[in-house]
């Protein structure tokens, strides 16, 4: 399978936070503002895709954008835009529910697409795995969708590696990225591994193989939460531990001569799964603390020390 994220950035700016309240009030010329200072400031700082979901502030995130896009059409040129579908908020139609109907994935880009302002989308994520997926169908849209130019490639997230399997046994296309929760205060995807054969393992919520099935076929592992609201990085700490992580990180950050933010991110791309970080804040200064991580190359000492400062024990 080709690598369709090689020579992308190796961080995601995640658009969640533009685009204002999450609520039924209109986007407005401050929105609209914020949305083209953060575009700006992460293209300029070599941050190329921007990762979207339909929900995200109830479609005006996408809107915000979408209008910046509009007014400077050259900008869509340098970036690669994705964004998930599939979840469905409560209406008058039923509860909470996550949709994976033909209908709903097709209708669900086209409103996409017009809300970005744009012909295709580059990646479509489905934002989580629906029981009730009927695999013929989930296929056939997503065949109809490339057909006819809407979508580029196809994405998951929230999914582990036999629910991708078993999607990608339908598709005549490959699934080229799988947004996780990833982090270094979230890090089942990681312990699943070193606790494998002890009474600790059966307490992880994690499935095994997961990582292992993206870095063979050619995944893009994508890590939402990735700077664990941060409570590395000036947060507020739950727990004793988070505070000594905390207080470790910052040493870092003074002995490598970045932020406090790159250090954090820096121990997710240490890991050889290629991991791209996901990172939500709208403050500028962050975002540039952020994009500093691409020249932190921590020791395997320093990684050990802060897994397991995080953990709060030693690895077994």
């Amino acid at each position: 399978m080709e690598d369709y994220f090689a020579d992308a950035s190796r961080l995601v700016y995640g658009c969640m936070g533009l685009g204002g309240d999450w609520d039924s009030s209109p986007v407005t010329a401050a929105h609209i503002k914020q949305a083209e200072d953060v575009i700006e400031t992460a293209l300029d700082n070599g941050i190329t895709v921007f990762d979207h979901a339909d929900i995200y502030t109830l479609g005006k995130a996408e809107q915000a954008f979408g209008q910046v896009l509009k007014n400077t059409p050259s900008l869509r040129d340098k970036m690669i835009l994705q964004s998930k579908c599939a979840i469905r908020f409560a209406d008058d139609a039923g509860p909470k529910r996550y949709d994976f109907s033909a209908a709903w994935i097709t209708g669900s880009v086209e409103d996409i697409l017009q809300r970005l302002n744009i012909e295709q989308l580059d990646v479509l994520l489905l934002h989580r795995p629906d029981p009730l997926m009927e695999l013929d169908e989930v296929a056939t849209a997503i065949s109809d969708l490339q057909a006819s130019g809407k979508i580029k490639h196809l994405g998951v997230s929230n999914m582990h590696g036999h629910q991708i399997n078993y999607l990608q046994s339908a598709l005549g296309t490959p699934v080229v990225a799988n947004q996780l929760e990833m982090s270094l205060a979230f890090r089942d995807w990681l312990e699943d591994g070193i606790t494998t054969n002890s009474a600790h393992n059966r307490q992880m919520g994690y499935a095994p193989g997961t990582l292992e099935y993206c870095m063979m076929n050619n995944v893009q592992l994508q890590a939402w939460g990735s700077l664990a609201q941060g409570k590395f990085t000036g947060g507020k700490a739950e727990f004793e531990e988070d505070v000594a992580t905390a207080a470790l990180v910052s040493e870092m950050a003074a002995e490598y001569g970045v932020s406090a933010e790159a250090i954090v991110l820096g121990w997710l791309m240490r890991h050889p799964a290629n991991i791209q970080p996901v990172i939500g804040t709208t403050n500028l200064t962050r975002i540039r603390n952020c994009v500093q991580a691409n020249s932190v190359n921590l020791s395997r000492e320093h990684w050990y020390a802060l897994l397991e400062s995080a953990r709060g024990s030693d690895v077994p």
